[in-house]
């Protein structure tokens, strides 16, 4: 399978899109919209928000429908896992390495993978939202940096549904009655104004924030309701950036290790 606009896809990509969109096509139903919003032909930078581990599936799932397959950042962790790390590089997929001096090296790899034609998927959040209701949250900068390194068009992707499936952070599976997954694409955000002045920390944070807020628009669209005037912030609430945070609470006084 090659998706129009795209390099041609490797073997291993195929192949997990070969055995996973059947089932997919099986277990849920499908509301795809604003597939015109996304370019046809040239790099782009792919902004989906972050509601279940299962959501990555329904986003690819979704873009590969529309001829734009996505090759996602992705933490580093899952890179290591037996065969599914083995796939995920065989498909061109970009590790992350967080808080490491290889951190640079996926921006690099997103940056030549823009260069190339090819769609990379940034979840800019980070992390799944801990918005008690499910809302968008600060976002990070990469994909702000992406886009203005690449001058590239940024396409909000807004969810819902997945989280009917697999709820934040809970390993327990409802696949039954099935499920509708809504998928939204928005028009491109329009970052022109801030492409020839340097790179700040005030400008990607600008750029950051006209990405989450048309993230945030595009679900409202999706599921009803309004996005909070302010959108949640880890840090102001004392949870670690990444990870799952119900057991950075559980962690006794003292205790350290890595973010699952």
């Amino acid at each position: 399978m090659t998706a129009s606009g795209n390099p041609p896809l490797p073997f291993a990509y195929r192949f997990v899109v070969a055995l996973v969109r059947p089932l997919l096509m099986v277990l849920t139903r499908r509301d795809w919209r604003g597939a015109e919003n996304l370019p046809r032909t040239g790099g782009f930078v792919a902004a989906p928000n972050h509601l279940s581990y299962v959501d990555p599936l329904i986003f690819g799932h979704f873009m590969v429908d529309n001829g734009r397959a996505p090759f996602f950042l992705g933490k580093e962790s899952v890179f290591r896992v037996p065969v599914v790390g083995a796939i995920l590089r065989a498909a061109d997929q970009i590790p992350v390495y967080r808080n490491t001096g290889q951190a640079a090296d996926a921006f690099r790899a997103a940056v030549g993978a823009i260069q190339e034609g090819k769609c990379v998927g940034v979840y800019p959040e980070g992390t799944l939202t801990r918005d008690p209701d499910l809302w968008p949250m600060v976002g990070k900068t990469g994909a702000a940096r992406i886009a203005l390194t690449t001058h590239c068009p940024v396409i909000p992707v807004a969810q819902w549904g997945p989280e009917a499936i697999l709820a934040p952070y809970s390993k327990r599976l409802r696949l039954l009655p099935r499920k509708t997954m809504h998928v939204s694409a928005g028009p491109a955000v329009d970052l022109s104004d801030l492409y020839d002045v340097p790179m700040t920390g005030a400008v990607l944070r600008e750029a950051t924030d006209r990405i989450m807020t048309a993230l945030a628009a595009q679900l409202a669209e999706l599921r009803g309701g309004q996005p909070p005037a302010e959108r949640f912030d880890s840090r102001k609430h004392g949870l670690p950036e990444t990870g799952n945070f119900h057991k950075a609470k559980r962690r006794p006084s003292g205790a350290h290790g890595a973010d699952a």
